[in-house]
């Protein structure tokens, strides 16, 4: 799956920025990023959203216990990959049908996050046990949300694009193609939130989320940790 969003919906992390500062390397612009990610996957499904964001995905290659799935509803937009254990408990919880699978729920849970304010983030993804990676994006509000599991089991990744934008992807040779040295592995069991203003550990939300600038002799441009007595939250 890939997403992109430009410098209007979301501003760059500053760590990577200076990564690709520091260790200059080819990049593509951001729809050259999306034309590569269609062309090199079969039965590709690709969604402009407003003016800013561009989504896509493939079922290609995916893992049968991981899939992938979109849905739009209320102009939310929203890529999930991976398996809920709790799916079960979660649609009761919301109100849902039991047709309602992952990608659904993640939409509801969304919504009852934003018109539910002050209502925890953290606990909203908290409250999801299993094996996952999801990009939400609010067009009503401009608000991007994205979010990994607490055991990266579902691989993401984020870079900057030669023309600014911020992607998420599942496949990290795909963003070092794209995003040179600007580019990091998602911290395990944070989600990202505009609307909240950065990175955040949903379990100890917190502590303090620090990026450490990786050598020139790795792909990444840094690696994210969680401060105190939380484990590492990326990994290499």
């Amino acid at each position: 799956m890939l997403g992109v969003f430009s410098g209007s919906i979301v501003s760059p992390p500053e760590e990577l920025v200076a990564a690709g500062c520091r260790t200059p390397s080819p990049k593509i612009t951001s729809g050259a990023l999306v034309k590569r990610f269609v062309e090199t996957n079969a039965s590709t499904v690709s969604v402009q959203a407003g003016d800013h964001v561009q989504l896509a995905y493939t079922h290609h290659n995916q893992s049968p216990l991981l899939p992938r799935s979109f849905a739009v509803k209320d102009e939310i937009f929203c890529l999930f990959e991976g398996a809920l254990d709790n799916l079960g408990s979660l649609r009761q919880q919301y109100g849902l049908a039991k047709s309602a699978n992952e990608v659904v729920l993640v939409i509801e849970a969304y919504k009852a996050l934003r018109d539910r304010a002050p209502y925890p983030a953290n606990h909203v993804v908290g409250h999801l046990s299993g094996n996952f990676a999801f990009i939400v994006f609010d067009k009503s509000t401009s608000n991007l949300f994205v979010a990994s599991d607490q055991d990266g089991k579902v691989p993401l990744y984020w870079g900057i694009t030669a023309d600014g934008y911020v992607a998420f992807a599942d496949d990290a040779d795909l963003l070092k193609g794209a995003c040179g040295k600007s580019l990091a592995s998602f911290p395990q069991g944070c989600f990202f939130s505009t609307a909240i203003g950065g990175l955040m550990s949903y379990e100890n939300p917190k502590n303090k989320i620090t990026a450490v600038p990786a050598t020139d002799e790795e792909i990444w441009g840094a690696t994210f940790k969680v401060e105190g007595p939380a484990v590492f939250a990326a990994t290499e």
